[in-house]
């Protein structure tokens, strides 16, 4: 059947065409509408946005750090200074899968997994991701040739010429000056940001540490142009960093080296002052170290041999060595005794070997059991008379006895710039209160006075316990730093002078000591034969084990590190004062036998020419007895 013709409606198509084409144009004039909008916004509003971002890509602002400043010893000598070195670093925004790249870095240079971890370990301590991290130092020709020749396999990372820090002097002043080592986690927090920009390493230890902003400088900058591969193609604009100040330290090297000859490879610490100043001359902690080690990362097998070392090379014995001071305090002992009016220099103790009490049957024994029969003052330092200081440690007691001894820096930290010192132990009743929960006893008392007990210095406080009897109370707190960038270092909290109610004390105690060198019956006369100088000194001995009442001190029954330390402090000219010297000998055992001869060479390294004649410069104007008769 044939279908029925339809009449096609044509105005119904037109209305359905004007209708597409209205809607197509407002959609194109809305969308030219929306990009005209958003080129404004981004060529007019954030012009200055993503003119400042497209320049950023183009220019880069690079750190330039600043020159470490150098350490010489008092006579011009470099005991730090800085070598050139070349460094693998790698950025990590530039080097896309980083963890990849250190595989192939470990790939080229044929290196270990151990290199592999520390290389990581590195990376991720890096502050940020746009800033190159050294991850290897010290690169050889041939290693710097093989990464040049892989470098299309290694982007981020570049070979780069850095000044690193170098010890001429090796093992000689590592307890003093310190070393360098790279910035940890903990360090980083600390440190500032912008000046630090591009620094690696800090000082770690000693002089280095303490001085770390005087020595580190000011950060410096420069705009670099790069390419889309970050290849620098020239440098816009540099701002020159501020290089770090040089410091002259007081250590002269020439005894330094006189003082570790002297101990003869004997565990042991050698401090050398300049009563009149200050000035640390010599400071020797043995066995030590190369810092140099530590400087571009110690490896740790070097590391566990000097951590683990049954001689511990890397403890600081001059300022942390805690031990009993011994016979070493007796002539503050005896200033305290004097000053406070409760003996004078003619007051006379009998010896028959032992002390005791009153109303305690323990003897408190004598070095010589047989005894010195009476003693006064200045025999009693002489003989190293136990007896007579406890009898006056007994008359003076804890308090006054504490008292005396903060004053001769006992107990407290004593030096300008050394931040490693340890603060030692005085004893007190409150501090036995606190700490132990106890009341004080008489006997604790006596032992005090002798330099045993509770009672702990360090070689460098007893030092400047006899610094300030050769300079008859003045108070100068002992600093390595002789001048900063030509200017001295000055003391910001300066400890208060020794002011006795009898000036002439100082010279009675003088006297004694001097009497320890140079008298008939001295324990240390042996020290000082042929001496063109006179010297004053007291010698010590520090028990390491204590030994039951009645027993005697046999060595042959003690192991060797288990013996008495020997101590050793004096000072010469006597009369004129111009060195101090404290030497501690670990298990030397014999003050006067072992650690005086130490404080004898030392001195002469100091005060005497090549003709073993007294240097005029340290020659004395009057002799001690014109002294002792004018006072």
């Amino acid at each position: 059947m044939p279908q029925p013709i339809r009449i096609k409606d044509h105005e119904k198509d037109a209305r359905l065409v004007r209708g597409r084409v209205v809607f197509g144009a407002i959609t194109v004039v809305t969308l030219i509408g929306v990009l005209i909008a958003r080129l404004y916004f981004l060529q007019v509003i954030q012009y200055e946005y993503h003119s400042t971002l497209s320049e950023s890509n183009r220019v880069h602002v690079q750190p330039i750090p600043p020159t470490r400043g150098l350490i010489f010893d008092r006579n011009g000598v470099v005991v730090a200074d800085n070598r050139p070195s070349f460094s693998l670093s790698m950025t990590r925004e530039r080097s896309g899968d980083w963890q990849k790249v250190l595989d192939v870095i470990v790939e080229v240079l044929q290196l270990t997994p151990e290199d592999r971890v520390i290389f990581e370990k590195r990376m991720r301590q890096g502050r940020r991701p746009f800033e190159p991290v050294p991850i290897m130092f010290e690169l050889t020709e041939e290693q710097i040739a093989l990464i040049a020749v892989n470098q299309f396999r290694l982007p981020g990372v570049e070979v780069v010429a850095q000044l690193v820090r170098h010890y001429p002097q090796g093992p000689h002043f590592a307890h003093s000056v310190g070393y360098m080592g790279r910035i940890n986690e903990k360090e980083l927090k600390t440190l500032d940001p912008v000046n630090y920009s591009g620094t690696h390493h800090i000082g770690k230890t000693g002089i280095e540490r303490f001085y770390e902003a005087e020595l580190h400088g000011q950060v410096g900058y420069e705009e670099v142009e790069t390419n889309a591969r970050g290849r620098v193609l020239r440098v816009l604009k540099r701002t020159d960093p501020i290089p770090g100040k040089d410091i002259v330290l007081s250590l002269d090297i020439k005894l330094q080296e006189a003082a570790e000859a002297a101990l003869g490879g004997r565990r042991g610490a050698v401090v050398a002052l300049d009563p009149n100043t200050g000035e640390v001359l010599a400071m020797v902690s043995q066995p030590s170290f190369d810092p140099n080690l530590f400087v571009t990362g110690i490896s740790f097998r070097a590391y566990a041999e000097l951590r683990d070392s049954i001689d511990r090379p890397l403890f600081n014995r001059v300022l942390r060595g805690l031990y009993p001071p011994g016979s070493t305090i007796k002539p503050a002992v005896a200033i305290a005794g004097l000053d406070s009016g409760v003996v004078t220099a003619s007051t006379r103790v009998y010896d028959p070997g032992y002390y005791m009490l009153p109303n305690y049957d323990h003897k408190y024994r004598n070095w010589n059991r047989t005894g010195d029969g009476y003693v006064d003052l200045e025999t009693a330092i002489m003989r190293s008379n136990d007896t007579y200081f406890y009898d006056l440690a007994h008359k003076l007691g804890i308090d006054r006895l504490s008292s005396y001894m903060n004053k001769f820096g006992i107990g407290q930290k004593v030096s300008l710039d050394m931040f490693e010192e340890s603060p030692g132990l005085m004893p007190s009743r409150e501090w036995k209160r606190a700490t132990r929960r106890q009341a004080w006893f008489p006997g604790e008392t006596l032992i005090l006075g002798i330099g045993q007990g509770y009672m702990q210095a360090t070689p460098l406080q007893l030092a400047q316990a006899t610094a300030l009897v050769a300079s008859k109370g003045k108070w100068y707190r002992p600093h390595l730093a002789k001048t900063i960038e030509g200017e001295k270092p000055v003391d910001p909290d300066p400890m208060p002078d020794i002011i006795l109610r009898n000036p002439s004390d100082w010279q009675k105690v003088n006297n004694g000591m001097q009497q320890v060198m140079h008298g008939a019956r001295g324990t240390a006369r042996k020290a000082a034969i042929g001496s063109p100088y006179r010297i004053a000194g007291k010698s010590g001995t520090a028990q390491v084990v204590a030994i039951k009442q009645g027993e005697k001190y046999d060595r042959s029954k003690v192991q060797e590190r288990h013996r008495d330390h020997a101590l050793f402090v004096g000072f010469a000219p006597a009369d004129n004062p111009k060195i101090v010297v404290s030497v501690m000998v670990e298990n030397g055992e014999s003050g006067s036998g072992v650690a005086a001869p130490v404080v004898r060479q030392v001195m002469d390294a100091w005060l005497l020419d090549e003709h073993g004649q007294l240097k005029p410069e340290f020659a004395s104007p009057i002799s001690a007895e014109a002294t002792a008769r004018e006072e």
